[in-house]
């Protein structure tokens, strides 16, 4: 099977929407590939930054080498405020794994993004910062990838 290694930093975000009123905002962000919800990961809170938090989180992920050669395969992070009752939605953002690739390619697989912060069909607010890379292209056996590479995922 091909795959290849997928790296994040989820950077910051500026001017989200302040979704708390009377308390200071506290924003993590969950991160998640494909339709496999087995693949969220989750940034630290940050409990500073309120509507600019501040993370610089990396995430790994292996991914096969179809999802960087079809659009359907969707990155999807999702913003929320931390709450003792239940963290509140601020808002996510889209692209496929086949643009990121694309975008990416020609600058060494790697790349820095500035997405809008999507809330519901048309709304935005914000601007969330992210860095990614892309690694070379390996043809992995299905039971190694199990046993040599626990602590990620997608392959």
């Amino acid at each position: 099977m091909d795959c290849r290694r997928f790296e994040i930093t989820l950077i910051s975000a500026s001017d989200l929407d302040d979704v708390r009123k009377l308390f200071k905002m506290k924003v993590h962000a969950r991160v998640s590939i494909g339709s496999n919800p087995d693949t969220e990961k989750r940034t630290p809170t940050d409990t500073h930054g309120e509507i600019n938090p501040a993370w610089n989180f990396s995430m790994k992920y292996t991914i096969s080498e179809s999802m960087i050669q079809y659009p359907n395969d969707m990155l999807v992070i999702k913003l929320y405020c931390q709450r003792k009752l239940g963290d509140r939605y601020i808002g996510e953002v889209h692209t496929s794994m086949k643009e990121l690739y694309e975008y990416a390619y020609p600058n060494g697989g790697s790349a820095v993004m500035n997405y809008p912060v999507q809330k519901g069909s048309a709304q935005s607010q914000g601007l969330l910062r992210f860095s990614y890379r892309f690694g070379e292209k390996v043809t992995v056996d299905k039971l190694v990838l199990a046993e040599t590479i626990a602590g990620w995922s997608m392959c």
